[in-house]
């Protein structure tokens, strides 16, 4: 494993996850050679504690000895870094379930370096512009039917107080249907609500929606909260209150 130097701490580095030290040693020089700090491991086993949280994370779908979704799925139940997965893909499903599961873009391997550093920045881009505006838009949350989301933490507490936790796209998923509380919604809207990949087709929305379901309605079979709009999409079927 590489060494984080005084530098990354500083400034934010991006970790590379590759059982390949081919791909490993090229991603880091080209990274760096651009200005973005990295370090590497062959292995998550591999890695021990830093300074800081990585400002990304190039992660491989398969590791000698690990399954990348089910890091993805640990990742995301702890934080909302960004992560890019890599990976020789046999077919489309397999990056449907990462995307799904909270990757923020898959790239099939082999990737060329100028590709995989364009999508890294855009990413990087994208999560500075939105943590410059959570700085004023996501304090305080929303209320329903005796539930309430907190926006700065990102907490769902059940009306028992229960804490009930959210991936990255069920939290998304759910903002985008508390900002249009009672008005139908379109799977294509909620698609770009949640900033999904536009690879994804359209039934993975009824997929999170099954999920959120399961974490809101009494009986997911038959929802009164998350209803669906025939034709159309869903409509989320409570009056919402901000505070």
């Amino acid at each position: 494993m590489e060494v984080m130097d005084e530098h990354a701490k500083k400034m934010g580095y991006v970790l590379i996850v590759d059982n390949d030290p081919t791909v490993r040693r090229n991603v880091s020089e080209y990274f760096s050679n651009h200005n973005i700090p990295t370090i590497s491991a062959p292995d998550w086993n591999e890695l021990k504690c830093t300074d800081g949280l990585p400002s990304l994370i190039v992660m491989d779908r398969q590791t000698s000895r690990n399954d990348g979704l089910d890091w993805l799925r640990s990742i995301r139940s702890k934080s909302d870094v960004p992560v890019i997965m890599t990976g020789h893909v046999p077919d489309e499903m397999d990056r449907v379930i990462g995307l799904e599961l909270g990757a923020d873009d898959y790239v099939v391997k082999p990737f060329g370096l100028r590709e995989l550093l364009a999508r890294a920045r855009a990413i990087l881009r994208r999560r500075g512009m939105a943590s410059a505006a959570r700085t004023g838009s996501e304090r305080g949350g929303y209320r329903f039917g005796g539930w309430r989301l907190e926006r700065r933490s990102r907490r769902l507490v059940a009306p028992n107080e229960a804490p009930i936790s959210l991936s990255k796209s069920e939290y998304a998923l759910l903002v985008a249907f508390l900002e249009a509380a009672q008005r139908p919604l379109t799977r294509e809207h909620l698609l770009q609500a949640t900033r999904v990949h536009q690879d994804i087709f359209d039934r993975s929305i009824d997929v999170q929606v099954a999920r959120l379901r399961k974490k809101l309605e009494v009986d997911p079979g038959q929802p009164r909260i998350i209803q669906t709009e025939r034709g159309i999409g869903y409509v989320f079927s409570l009056p919402v209150e901000r505070f």
